[in-house]
């Protein structure tokens, strides 16, 4: 399904409240693909986003799910103190460093009931078991990977595809383990580098991910070997986003680095570099999603409050070229410059 789209461009699962069902609707009506996201939602309220996507639009969509890893009861040190005393800062008590699955079961459940075509997962691999069921239920997966180990790792599970992370991406790397040691949790590749790694040990479609924000880009990754080009921060300004004032006005700024942290939710994330960033980066334990519980009050005021230092502003390292574009405008934009792009190339090989 995903080689078949009118136009390769896709915008991704931004959990969180950045992809909201508008979004969603507008690159699909416009030739595109989306993923409604399911992380951070209860079930209930993943369900009723994909109501509404569906209301919204009559074309196809994915519905993208975080896997749950293991409650391994991080030690957090005295970062919960640290924490609490920036929370206190903003009027708010820091929230209880928790383990929890994300309500993964239900989520699965609703997915094979609605039987949406297209599944992706984020953080982890299905089980066995969860491939033969969405299979059966006519559903496509799609496992988003970081590095060849990985991508041969889904590969023997059986998936559909795959979605190829580069480093350049924003908001929290696709890991399917976090080392605890590397920056960015593993051995970090760049999306080319990535795309031709991958190829080396399977033929599965691919999906790229990471930095792509011109359609140029698009028909870099396309001539390189990819079945479609997944943007998220390129749609973060788009009217249609669920994107918060404090981070829209950070993005327009343009004037802040990206850097990968794990300061903000226990997990490798890149975004904006910010003082919360600075100050923590180089000891922030690692917990995921236990430190995204703790710090969740804090960052929630401070989106509110306008306080860009002490948010997560997520970002890939080509956020200042993102415009704020009506997301089907984009998606036009995109797909006549990828076309252009293509047709200079076809040009220079005469």
């Amino acid at each position: 399904m995903i080689e078949q789209l009118r136009v390769p461009v896709i915008v991704a699962p931004m959990a969180g409240g950045g992809s909201t069902p508008e979004l969603v609707a507008a690159v699909v009506d416009a030739g595109g693909f989306g993923f409604t996201p399911g992380g951070y939602l209860t079930a209930g309220a993943m369900a009723e986003q994909i109501v509404r996507t569906s209301a919204l639009t009559g074309g196809r969509f994915g519905v993208n799910l975080f896997v749950p890893g293991t409650d391994t009861k991080p030690d957090l040190g005295d970062y919960t103190q640290r924490v609490a005393a920036e929370s206190e800062r903003l009027g708010v008590e820091a929230g209880e460093p928790r383990w929890e699955d994300d309500e993964y079961p239900a989520k699965l459940e609703i997915v094979l009931a609605q039987r949406v075509p297209v599944v992706s997962f984020t953080f982890g691999l299905p089980s066995a078991s969860d491939v033969e069921r969405l299979h059966a239920a006519g559903t496509q997966i799609v496992a988003t990977v970081t590095t060849p180990a990985e991508a041969r790792q889904a590969a023997q599970l059986g998936v559909d595809a795959l979605a190829a992370q580069g480093f350049e991406a924003g908001a929290h790397r696709g890991t399917l383990t976090d080392d605890g040691v590397s920056p960015g949790g593993g051995e970090e590749f760049g999306l080319l580098a990535l795309i031709r790694r991958i190829q080396a040990v399977t033929d599965l479609p691919l999906i790229a991910t990471g930095g792509l924000v011109h359609g140029a880009d698009v028909a870099a990754v396309l001539t390189a070997g990819a079945v479609a080009a997944q943007l998220g921060t390129a749609f973060l300004l788009c009217p249609e986003a669920g994107t918060s004032a404090t981070h829209r006005a950070a993005l327009a700024e343009g004037g802040r680095r990206t850097a990968i942290t794990r300061a903000f939710t226990g997990r490798p994330a890149r975004g904006l570099v910010n003082r919360f960033l600075t100050e923590n980066t180089a000891d922030a334990p690692v917990g995921y999603p236990q430190v995204h519980h703790l710090t969740r009050p804090m960052r929630a005021a401070a989106a509110k409050a306008g306080d860009e230092e002490l948010v997560h502003l997520w970002a890939g390292q080509t956020y200042p070229l993102a415009e704020a574009l009506p997301a089907g405008e984009l998606v036009a934009r995109l797909d006549r410059e990828a076309r252009e792009a293509i047709e200079r190339v076809s040009r220079r090989f005469g």
